[in-house]
């Protein structure tokens, strides 16, 4: 077995792979750019070199520079992860050439499956089902309207050489279809860097099956079960499990020999997986052949109880495949959430920033947290902005549900917007507690997934109070024992007063609510009012902000965690941002400005949408902007003057940089 390797990317999956390395006492080195310097997976490793800086272009897309960080150390092998290198085949011949070990599939197979057309075209003389299309070379804009008014609308317009729901974009209305394919292609160049595109019929109410495969150098090839990955926002996934729900044992056995099948016509060695539409008849297409690990290869492990990246370490050795396909057994039902730093009421817009505060679940044999980040860490506009991957297993998909369900009320994230609570709401819509799944089921609960605002309940003021309270305490007692006169009868925080118990109010605000909290001191705690009601209150500070509190009669389990002015309060699975209101402070505050035509996050200006000058409608675009990978289109907020532009294409902008003067109409 290699005693040292090289780890080609960063987050999470450096810090998984390092994981299973450590574990079978391989030695690693990361590889880090000037964003990552102080990373998670920089830290875990055993050692780490720098390769340039922030953006992936000049770093983790610099094949020389991590080949050399290979040779200076020592490392016998390189695994790329999933994203940048991983399935590029002109790094998988350097490392040959290099004589350091790929971890990964023969170049040839990362060809032959790296561009979907070419890859369609190899899966329909091996007899696997495709979707109709066009898969050829022609890629003239008039060529492809062409195509698409074939096939019929809607038409889905994909990457060939992409991935992750980036260069992806459906298309209803023919009118729609330029605009559609010049920002596929612009963002496929910007990711892949190449802009070649095909064009699919979109199969309405699809469902997302792949099946993860597994090849070795000796001939054998193995399936390891199928995901369901159908719950996606934007085209990319936010939840997945395994097995896929509801799939008769038939059409599993035909989708996993469909599976093997498309492996063998390349001859993969390594692990893999063949993405399958399926429609709601149950008949399925062939989608795309992943070269590489996928995100969510951790709910193929929960159920098989098989470590995958052992298995491509060992693979990548020359070792035959531990298991035969007979051997292989499917065990329980495991989910798989993506916490994002996002903010699913803005369209899902990433968010960047300080992780202020971050706790999750303990893990066990049921719960798994995979991340490349911890508290204090940085959510950069540089790469994918993931938070965590939360795994749950249970023995049946309804316990799984309930522990994900758990799992997720234990998630506590300060410092960046996150889907925490979107997350939450989607694993108890009813439809997919039920299994109803297809991509588009997000869109279909949206009432239930962006409910209108909710007015803050009494108890979250109560314990915001009390979290207020209680850190007022841990100060002053903190203070008396710094004190050389800690002993004195000032430094004594009861309440205690000569003339009667000791009252004040605190003012809380949520958004344009301000509540005020009555506190009076009394015996063992508190009595808190909100108007007229009165309530016994009191509580045990635990570590993180975690309160076990006593409302009234009532006796429940929060987390209060202070962050400048702000008091989060955790309770019953929501988040409540509050902030404490100066009341001694005298003229109040500013307002917030409303508009959507400053910049929403840090990125570059790829498009002017609009023409300076002109009158525009509500919803029309305006400008097109790059951040994390992926576009944003920012619309006018209603009808109205585009007077000119603050930004150029190609420039770099700040979050909150005004980007549009425009003036609304009337």
């Amino acid at each position: 077995m290699f005693t040292k390797i090289l780890i080609a990317n960063r987050g999470e999956i450096a810090c998984r792979v390092i994981r299973t390395a450590r574990r079978m006492g391989i030695a690693t080195v990361a590889v880090y750019s000037d964003a990552d310097a102080g990373a998670r997976h920089v830290r875990l490793a055993d050692e780490a070199v720098r390769i340039g800086p922030a953006p992936a272009r000049e770093s983790y897309l610099q094949a020389g520079k991590i080949l050399e960080a290979a040779r200076i150390t020592g490392a016998q092998a390189i695994h790329p992860g999933y994203g940048f290198l991983s399935e590029n085949a002109e790094f998988a011949e350097a490392c040959a050439a290099a004589g350091v070990v790929f971890v990964g599939p023969p170049p040839a197979a990362i060809r032959a499956m790296g561009s979907k057309s070419a890859a369609k075209a190899l899966m329909e003389k091996a007899g696997v089902p495709l979707t109709p299309g066009y898969h050829g070379p022609e890629q003239e804009p008039r060529t492809l309207a062409a195509h698409a008014a074939r096939i019929g609308y809607p038409v889905l317009i994909k990457a060939s050489a992409g991935g992750g729901g980036k260069g992806m974009r459906r298309v209803d209305d023919p009118a729609a279809f330029a605009d559609a394919l010049a920002s596929c292609k612009r963002e496929a160049a910007a990711a892949f860097g190449d802009d070649r595109v095909l064009v699919e019929r979109y199969v309405l109410r699809p469902r997302h099956v792949e099946v993860q495969v597994f090849g070795d150098a000796h001939g054998s090839c193995v399936h390891l079960f199928e995901r369901d990955c159908s719950v996606q926002r934007r085209h990319q996934k936010v939840l997945e499990e395994a097995p896929a729900p509801g799939l008769a044992p038939e059409r599993r056995a035909a989708m996993g020999r469909a599976a093997v099948e498309a492996a063998r016509a390349v001859g993969y060695v390594g692990a893999g997986t063949v993405e399958f539409i399926a429609d709601p008849a149950g008949t399925f297409f062939f989608m795309e052949m992943n070269t590489r690990l996928q995100v969510e290869h951790p709910v193929t492990e929960m159920i098989t109880g098989l470590d995958l990246v052992e298995w491509q370490l060992r693979v990548a050795r020359g070792e035959r495949l531990p298991l035969a396909q007979e051997q292989i057994s499917l065990d329980g039902h495991a989910i798989e959430a993506r916490i994002y730093a996002e903010d699913p009421g803005k369209g899902f817009l990433p968010s960047t920033g300080r992780l202020l505060h971050l706790a999750t679940p303990p893990e066990s044999s049921q719960v798994r947290v995979d991340t490349g980040v911890e508290q204090g860490d940085e959510i950069t506009p540089y790469y994918d902005p993931m938070i965590a991957k939360l795994v749950v297993w249970g023995e049946s998909r309804p316990q799984a549900l309930a522990r994900m369900r758990r799992a997720l009320a234990q998630v506590r994230v300060v410092g960046v917007q996150n889907n925490v609570e979107f997350l939450s709401r989607l694993v108890t819509t009813p439809a997919f507690a039920g299994a109803d799944l297809d991509t588009g089921l997000i869109e279909r609960e949206r009432a239930v997934l962006f409910p209108a605002a909710a007015d803050v309940p009494e108890e979250v003021w109560l314990l915001g109070a009390l979290g207020e309270l209680l850190r007022e305490a841990e100060e002053g007692q903190a203070a008396a024992a710094a004190s050389d006169d800690r002993d004195s009868p000032w430094r004594v925080l009861d309440g205690w007063r000569l003339n009667g118990p000791a009252r004040r109010t605190l003012e809380l605000r949520h958004g344009e609510t301000v509540q005020a909290v009555g506190v009076e001191a009394v015996p063992g705690g508190h009595e808190l009012s909100i108007g007229a009601h009165r309530v016994y209150a009191r509580a045990v500070a635990g570590p993180d902000g975690q309160l076990q509190a006593q409302l009234g009669e009532r006796r429940v389990r929060a987390a209060v965690v202070v962050a400048g002015e702000r008091r989060h309060v955790f309770f019953e699975g929501r988040a409540w941002p509050l902030s404490l209101v100066d009341t001694l402070h005298a003229g109040g505050g500013g307002e917030d400005v409303e508009g959507g035509l400053r910049a929403p996050m840090p990125g570059k200006v790829v498009a002017l949408a609009a023409r300076p000058g002109a009158t525009v409608e509500k919803g029309a675009p305006l400008l097109v902007l790059e951040a994390m990978k992926m576009e944003h289109t920012l619309v006018a907020p209603r009808r109205g003057l585009v007077k000119a532009f603050r930004c150029a294409v190609g420039e770099q902008v700040t979050d909150g940089v005004e980007l549009v003067d425009f003036e609304p109409e009337g």
